[in-house]
Protein backbone atom coordinates (compact mmCIF):
# COMPACT_ATOMS: atom_id res chain seq x y z
CA UNK A 1 0.00 0.00 0.00
CA UNK A 2 1.40 3.35 -1.03
CA UNK A 3 2.17 5.72 1.83
CA UNK A 4 0.76 9.24 1.82
CA UNK A 5 3.55 11.67 0.99
CA UNK A 6 3.02 13.94 4.00
CA UNK A 7 6.37 15.71 3.71
CA UNK A 8 5.79 16.49 0.04
CA UNK A 9 2.32 17.91 0.80
CA UNK A 10 3.77 19.99 3.66
CA UNK A 11 6.33 21.50 1.30
CA UNK A 12 3.69 22.30 -1.31
CA UNK A 13 1.51 23.97 1.29
CA UNK A 14 4.50 25.95 2.55
CA UNK A 15 5.15 27.29 -0.93
CA UNK A 16 1.52 28.29 -1.42
CA UNK A 17 1.43 29.91 2.01
CA UNK A 18 4.60 31.93 1.42
CA UNK A 19 3.29 33.12 -1.94
CA UNK A 20 0.03 34.26 -0.35
CA UNK A 21 1.87 36.07 2.46
CA UNK A 22 4.15 37.75 -0.06
CA UNK A 23 1.14 39.02 -2.01
CA UNK A 24 -0.26 40.50 1.22
CA UNK A 25 3.20 41.88 2.12
CA UNK A 26 3.30 39.83 5.32
CA UNK A 27 6.07 37.38 4.53
CA UNK A 28 8.27 38.31 7.49
CA UNK A 29 6.74 37.24 10.80
CA UNK A 30 3.06 37.52 9.83
CA UNK A 31 1.13 38.94 12.82
CA UNK A 32 -1.40 36.76 14.59
CA UNK A 33 -5.11 37.46 14.28
CA UNK A 34 -7.61 37.35 17.14
CA UNK A 35 -8.69 33.79 17.90
CA UNK A 36 -12.26 32.78 17.12
CA UNK A 37 -12.03 30.05 19.76
CA UNK A 38 -10.87 32.45 22.47
CA UNK A 39 -13.48 35.05 21.51
CA UNK A 40 -16.21 32.42 21.79
CA UNK A 41 -15.16 31.87 25.40
CA UNK A 42 -15.02 35.64 25.97
CA UNK A 43 -18.59 36.09 24.76
CA UNK A 44 -19.74 33.15 26.86
CA UNK A 45 -18.21 34.80 29.91
CA UNK A 46 -19.61 38.24 29.07
CA UNK A 47 -23.08 36.77 28.53
CA UNK A 48 -22.83 34.99 31.87
CA UNK A 49 -21.86 38.25 33.55
CA UNK A 50 -24.80 40.06 31.95
CA UNK A 51 -27.31 37.31 32.80
CA UNK A 52 -25.75 35.32 35.66
CA UNK A 53 -28.98 33.68 36.83
CA UNK A 54 -29.76 32.18 33.42
CA UNK A 55 -26.51 32.03 31.43
CA UNK A 56 -24.08 31.65 34.33
CA UNK A 57 -23.13 28.56 36.32
CA UNK A 58 -26.16 26.62 37.49
CA UNK A 59 -24.95 26.32 41.10
CA UNK A 60 -24.52 30.04 41.87
CA UNK A 61 -25.89 30.92 45.29
CA UNK A 62 -27.94 34.14 45.59
CA UNK A 63 -25.51 35.72 48.04
CA UNK A 64 -22.57 35.06 45.68
CA UNK A 65 -23.97 36.46 42.42
CA UNK A 66 -22.04 39.73 42.51
CA UNK A 67 -18.80 37.89 43.30
CA UNK A 68 -19.48 35.51 40.40
CA UNK A 69 -20.22 38.38 38.03
CA UNK A 70 -17.05 40.19 39.08
CA UNK A 71 -14.72 37.21 38.65
CA UNK A 72 -16.36 36.09 35.40
CA UNK A 73 -16.24 39.58 33.97
CA UNK A 74 -12.61 40.07 34.99
CA UNK A 75 -11.56 36.85 33.25
CA UNK A 76 -13.55 37.59 30.08
CA UNK A 77 -12.22 41.15 29.81
CA UNK A 78 -8.62 40.05 30.32
CA UNK A 79 -8.99 37.53 27.50
CA UNK A 80 -10.73 40.12 25.32
CA UNK A 81 -7.92 42.62 25.93
CA UNK A 82 -5.40 40.14 24.56
CA UNK A 83 -7.49 39.66 21.42
CA UNK A 84 -7.80 43.43 20.99
CA UNK A 85 -4.02 43.72 21.29
CA UNK A 86 -3.63 41.17 18.49
CA UNK A 87 -5.98 43.11 16.22
CA UNK A 88 -4.15 46.36 16.84
CA UNK A 89 -0.83 44.71 16.01
CA UNK A 90 -2.26 43.07 12.90
CA UNK A 91 -3.48 46.40 11.56
CA UNK A 92 -0.11 48.04 12.27
CA UNK A 93 2.03 45.54 10.39
CA UNK A 94 5.61 45.43 11.60
CA UNK A 95 4.89 46.64 15.14
CA UNK A 96 5.02 43.96 17.86
CA UNK A 97 1.83 43.30 19.81
CA UNK A 98 3.59 44.24 23.06
CA UNK A 99 3.59 47.86 21.88
CA UNK A 100 -0.20 48.00 22.12
CA UNK A 101 -0.72 47.00 25.76
CA UNK A 102 -1.86 50.44 26.91
CA UNK A 103 -4.11 51.06 23.91
CA UNK A 104 -5.70 47.61 24.25
CA UNK A 105 -6.32 48.25 27.94
CA UNK A 106 -7.94 51.62 27.23
CA UNK A 107 -10.22 50.13 24.57
CA UNK A 108 -11.19 47.25 26.86
CA UNK A 109 -11.97 49.76 29.62
CA UNK A 110 -14.22 51.75 27.27
CA UNK A 111 -15.95 48.56 26.12
CA UNK A 112 -16.54 47.40 29.71
CA UNK A 113 -18.15 50.70 30.67
CA UNK A 114 -20.80 50.15 27.99
CA UNK A 115 -21.84 46.69 29.20
CA UNK A 116 -24.69 47.99 31.43
CA UNK A 117 -26.19 49.82 28.44
CA UNK A 118 -25.89 46.65 26.35
CA UNK A 119 -27.71 44.69 29.07
CA UNK A 120 -30.54 47.25 29.09
CA UNK A 121 -30.87 47.03 25.31
CA UNK A 122 -30.96 43.25 25.45
CA UNK A 123 -33.74 43.49 28.04
CA UNK A 124 -35.81 45.40 25.48
CA UNK A 125 -35.07 42.71 22.88
CA UNK A 126 -36.25 40.03 25.31
CA UNK A 127 -39.43 41.97 26.00
CA UNK A 128 -40.08 42.36 22.27
CA UNK A 129 -39.65 38.62 21.76
CA UNK A 130 -42.00 37.80 24.63
CA UNK A 131 -44.66 40.23 23.43
CA UNK A 132 -44.23 39.20 19.80
CA UNK A 133 -44.31 35.42 20.06
CA UNK A 134 -47.49 33.73 21.35
CA UNK A 135 -45.52 30.50 21.77
CA UNK A 136 -43.20 32.05 24.39
CA UNK A 137 -44.12 31.12 27.95
CA UNK A 138 -41.59 33.38 29.66
CA UNK A 139 -38.71 35.78 29.10
CA UNK A 140 -36.43 33.22 30.75
CA UNK A 141 -37.34 30.62 28.13
CA UNK A 142 -36.52 33.10 25.38
CA UNK A 143 -33.17 34.01 26.90
CA UNK A 144 -31.92 30.45 27.17
CA UNK A 145 -33.38 28.96 23.99
CA UNK A 146 -34.20 31.47 21.21
CA UNK A 147 -31.58 31.73 18.43
CA UNK A 148 -32.57 35.33 17.73
CA UNK A 149 -31.59 36.36 21.25
CA UNK A 150 -28.31 34.45 21.05
CA UNK A 151 -27.50 36.30 17.83
CA UNK A 152 -28.45 39.64 19.41
CA UNK A 153 -26.26 39.06 22.47
CA UNK A 154 -23.32 38.57 20.13
CA UNK A 155 -24.35 41.51 17.94
CA UNK A 156 -24.88 43.99 20.82
CA UNK A 157 -21.41 43.22 22.20
CA UNK A 158 -19.78 43.19 18.77
CA UNK A 159 -21.39 46.50 17.78
CA UNK A 160 -19.72 48.24 20.72
CA UNK A 161 -16.36 46.87 19.58
CA UNK A 162 -17.06 47.85 15.98
CA UNK A 163 -17.74 51.44 17.03
CA UNK A 164 -14.38 51.41 18.80
CA UNK A 165 -12.70 50.52 15.50
CA UNK A 166 -12.12 46.86 16.39
CA UNK A 167 -13.69 45.58 13.21
CA UNK A 168 -11.97 42.18 13.05
CA UNK A 169 -12.78 41.21 16.63
CA UNK A 170 -16.35 42.42 16.16
CA UNK A 171 -16.82 40.47 12.93
CA UNK A 172 -15.47 37.28 14.45
CA UNK A 173 -17.96 37.56 17.31
CA UNK A 174 -20.98 37.98 15.04
CA UNK A 175 -19.74 35.16 12.81
CA UNK A 176 -19.65 32.87 15.85
CA UNK A 177 -23.37 33.53 16.27
CA UNK A 178 -23.91 33.18 12.52
CA UNK A 179 -22.46 29.67 12.56
CA UNK A 180 -24.60 28.72 15.58
CA UNK A 181 -27.91 30.26 14.54
CA UNK A 182 -27.88 30.89 10.79
CA UNK A 183 -28.49 34.59 11.54
CA UNK A 184 -25.96 36.90 9.86
CA UNK A 185 -25.85 40.37 11.44
CA UNK A 186 -22.93 42.58 10.47
CA UNK A 187 -21.56 44.30 13.60
CA UNK A 188 -21.60 47.65 11.79
CA UNK A 189 -25.39 47.63 11.40
CA UNK A 190 -27.28 50.06 13.65
CA UNK A 191 -30.21 48.44 15.44
CA UNK A 192 -32.60 50.16 17.83
CA UNK A 193 -34.39 48.89 20.93
CA UNK A 194 -37.09 46.20 21.14
CA UNK A 195 -35.76 44.26 18.15
CA UNK A 196 -37.13 40.77 17.54
CA UNK A 197 -35.98 38.14 15.05
CA UNK A 198 -38.53 35.32 15.04
CA UNK A 199 -37.22 31.86 14.07
CA UNK A 200 -34.24 33.58 12.49
CA UNK A 201 -32.61 31.07 10.15
CA UNK A 202 -31.35 32.76 7.01
CA UNK A 203 -31.72 36.38 8.20
CA UNK A 204 -29.06 38.68 6.71
CA UNK A 205 -28.51 42.26 7.93
CA UNK A 206 -25.84 44.20 6.05
CA UNK A 207 -23.10 46.47 7.36
CA UNK A 208 -24.79 49.84 6.79
CA UNK A 209 -28.38 48.82 7.56
CA UNK A 210 -30.26 51.02 10.04
CA UNK A 211 -33.12 49.50 12.01
CA UNK A 212 -35.37 51.57 14.24
CA UNK A 213 -37.20 50.63 17.43
CA UNK A 214 -39.85 47.92 17.74
CA UNK A 215 -38.91 46.24 14.44
CA UNK A 216 -39.66 42.55 13.84
CA UNK A 217 -38.08 40.28 11.23
CA UNK A 218 -38.96 36.70 10.37
CA UNK A 219 -36.76 33.96 8.95
CA UNK A 220 -34.88 34.33 5.66
CA UNK A 221 -35.24 38.13 5.49
CA UNK A 222 -32.41 39.91 3.67
CA UNK A 223 -31.50 43.54 4.22
CA UNK A 224 -28.86 43.73 1.52
CA UNK A 225 -27.12 45.85 -1.08
CA UNK A 226 -28.62 46.27 -4.53
CA UNK A 227 -25.41 46.58 -6.50
CA UNK A 228 -21.66 46.74 -6.04
CA UNK A 229 -20.05 49.68 -7.87
CA UNK A 230 -16.40 49.52 -8.89
CA UNK A 231 -13.72 52.21 -9.02
CA UNK A 232 -11.61 53.20 -12.04
CA UNK A 233 -9.32 50.21 -11.43
CA UNK A 234 -12.17 47.73 -11.38
CA UNK A 235 -12.08 47.20 -7.60
CA UNK A 236 -15.21 47.12 -5.49
CA UNK A 237 -16.01 50.42 -3.78
CA UNK A 238 -16.24 49.81 -0.04
CA UNK A 239 -17.60 51.59 3.03
CA UNK A 240 -20.54 53.46 1.55
CA UNK A 241 -24.18 53.41 2.63
CA UNK A 242 -25.75 50.63 0.60
CA UNK A 243 -28.24 48.83 2.86
CA UNK A 244 -31.87 49.63 3.80
CA UNK A 245 -33.27 51.81 6.55
CA UNK A 246 -36.21 50.33 8.47
CA UNK A 247 -38.07 52.89 10.55
CA UNK A 248 -39.89 52.19 13.81
CA UNK A 249 -42.56 49.47 14.08
CA UNK A 250 -41.77 47.86 10.72
CA UNK A 251 -42.60 44.15 10.31
CA UNK A 252 -40.91 42.08 7.59
CA UNK A 253 -42.24 38.58 7.00
CA UNK A 254 -40.38 35.44 5.95
CA UNK A 255 -38.33 35.43 2.79
CA UNK A 256 -38.65 39.13 2.00
CA UNK A 257 -35.67 40.76 0.29
CA UNK A 258 -35.07 44.50 0.74
CA UNK A 259 -32.15 45.87 -1.23
CA UNK A 260 -30.29 49.15 -1.52
CA UNK A 261 -30.23 52.39 0.44
CA UNK A 262 -33.99 52.71 0.60
CA UNK A 263 -36.32 53.54 3.47
CA UNK A 264 -39.22 51.47 4.72
CA UNK A 265 -41.49 53.95 6.50
CA UNK A 266 -42.85 53.61 10.02
CA UNK A 267 -45.56 51.03 10.76
CA UNK A 268 -45.11 49.39 7.35
CA UNK A 269 -45.63 45.66 6.77
CA UNK A 270 -43.59 43.82 4.15
CA UNK A 271 -45.15 40.49 3.20
CA UNK A 272 -43.42 37.18 2.72
CA UNK A 273 -41.16 36.65 -0.31
CA UNK A 274 -41.60 40.26 -1.49
CA UNK A 275 -38.70 41.87 -3.38
CA UNK A 276 -38.33 45.59 -2.50
CA UNK A 277 -35.88 47.96 -4.19
CA UNK A 278 -37.69 51.33 -3.81
CA UNK A 279 -38.49 53.33 -0.69
CA UNK A 280 -42.06 53.11 0.58
CA UNK A 281 -43.89 55.60 2.82
CA UNK A 282 -45.12 55.04 6.35
CA UNK A 283 -48.06 52.68 6.94
CA UNK A 284 -47.45 50.77 3.70
CA UNK A 285 -48.55 47.16 3.18
CA UNK A 286 -46.65 45.24 0.51
CA UNK A 287 -47.56 41.68 -0.46
CA UNK A 288 -47.04 39.50 -3.51
CA UNK A 289 -50.71 39.87 -4.42
CA UNK A 290 -51.01 43.64 -4.16
CA UNK A 291 -49.58 46.81 -2.71
CA UNK A 292 -51.28 49.82 -1.17
CA UNK A 293 -48.02 51.77 -1.16
CA UNK A 294 -46.79 54.22 -3.73
CA UNK A 295 -43.02 53.72 -4.10
CA UNK A 296 -40.93 56.80 -3.41
CA UNK A 297 -38.63 57.55 -6.39
CA UNK A 298 -34.92 57.41 -5.70
CA UNK A 299 -33.21 60.76 -5.33
CA UNK A 300 -31.64 62.09 -8.53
Amino acid sequence: MQEIAIEHIVQQLAGIREHALQQRQRLTQPPKLPSRKVLAKCVEGLAAALFPNRLGDSDIQPHAINFYVGTTLDKALRELQQQIRLELAFKAAGTPASEFNEQAHALTFTFAEQLPAARLQLDTDLEAAYQGDPAADSVDEILVSYPGILALIHYRLAHVLHRLGLTITARLITEIAHSQTGIDIHPGARIGDYFFIDHGTGVVIGETAIIGNHVRLYQAVTLGAKNFPKDANGHLVKKFERHPILEDYVVVYAGATILGRITIGKHSIIGGNVWVTCSVPANSHLTQAHSDAKPIPAAA
